[in-house]
């Protein structure tokens, strides 16, 4: 299937989502389009790239919320351990992309082969990884190549400072113990089939991420939101645990679990959330020695190959998207009214403030 088919695929569940949003567009998406480049100001041999770690409540965090609704495909909001960071370009002082770290899928087949876990070295060390589930650039910087920058600061010291600080004395995911938390290497997948951002994502010989597998094809997107508050209410009538199991502990695919559980007390096939896409899984060592540290064989991890956010950016600027402008100007054509149509592509009905061209 091509990515014009998993768009499609998805366009329900994408649709359902702006409309969900549609009254914190009308308040807020005036106002946060300014944090987007004109493509005319950019300027790639000027670039200065800032980290920015983000909190709940903040205007940061509702920036991220709406530069998500750019996304093809829905993301999810993150269960459990969760960083969420805004990229910046400091030269234009504006948004160039996003990412978010979270708890990865517990059964991952493709991930576990490449390791050699069990199911109990999984339980006990799975604390170790972290998955990218929001990884990209925003219009203009997307046009040049930007997402792969993105996705090359999940490998940064920045990351791992910040992961030892919130999570390093943390519990596992489903054993409860106390373990000694660290991030050794990240996961992620892509959003439509094949992936022509992570792949050959490697700056001066280090491998940042590497294709390894094929996700099975299970998921939820298929499942209306409507619907889903149904299934969970109906356990919540039956007073089971899972129509509320979504905190810290209780693993990042509870949705997958709770519409799995409801099927079977409906006596219905739990199968049903296979819906046959299979995404492109990746794999990126953090850590020098990531699969010593996986395997139980070391129990600290070595980082002497792990770059800052600003030297990653440095070589990745130059790499790919310095190239890039002097092969392609299209992104200089691109305005606040390009970005806001893009989300206002796929609604019926968006507030009138929120496609306010400010020039």
């Amino acid at each position: 299937m091509n990515k014009e088919g998993y768009r499609d695929l998805h366009m329900p569940q994408r649709e359902e989502r702006l409309e969900s949003e549609a009254a914190f567009l009308e308040a807020h998406g005036s106002s946060l389009i300014d944090n987007f480049a004109y493509g005319g100001t950019i300027d790639v041999n000027r670039m200065q790239i800032r980290l920015e770690l983000i909190d709940s409540g903040t205007w940061q965090s509702n920036l991220f919320r709406f530069a998500t609704l750019l996304w093809s495909i829905p993301v999810s909001y993150g269960f459990g351990r969760r960083m969420r960071y805004l990229v910046w370009d400091d030269y234009t002082e504006k948004l160039v992309g996003l990412f978010a770290l979270g708890d990865p899928v517990f059964n991952l087949r493709a991930r576990d082969r490449l390791i050699g876990w069990s199911s109990d070295d999984r339980g006990e060390r799975l604390v170790h990884i972290m998955d990218g589930y929001v990884v990209g650039a925003v219009p203009p910087f997307n046009r040049l190549l930007g997402g792969k920058l993105i996705a090359s600061l999940m490998r940064t010291r920045e990351v791992v400072d910040t992961f030892r600080q919130r999570y390093g004395s943390s519990e596992g995911i489903i054993s409860g113990n106390a373990k000694n938390a660290h991030l050794v290497a990240i996961t992620t997948t892509s959003a439509l089939g094949k992936s022509s951002v992570y792949n050959r994502l490697k700056l001066n010989g280090v491998e940042y991420l590497s294709s390894i597998g094929v996700t099975d094809g299970y998921g939820h997107f298929h499942f209306p939101r409507e619907l889903f508050e149904e299934m969970r209410a109906y356990l919540g009538a039956k007073k089971d645990p899972y129509a509320n199991n979504h905190q810290y502990g209780d693993g990042p695919n509870w949705r997958l679990r709770t519409i799995r559980r409801a099927l079977t007390l409906l006596d219905m096939d739990p199968d049903l959330v296979r819906h046959g896409l299979a995404r492109e899984v990746f794999f990126g060592h953090v850590a020098d020695n990531a699969f010593d540290v996986l395997r139980g064989k070391r129990k600290h991890p070595k980082y002497d190959s792990l770059l800052t956010a600003a030297e990653v950016a440095t070589q990745s600027i130059e790499r790919w998207m310095k190239p890039r402008a002097m092969r392609d100007s299209s992104f200089s054509k691109i305005t606040h009214a390009d970005i806001l149509n893009q989300i206002h592509s796929s609604m019926s009905v968006i507030p009138g403030p929120v496609l306010h061209n400010r020039g």
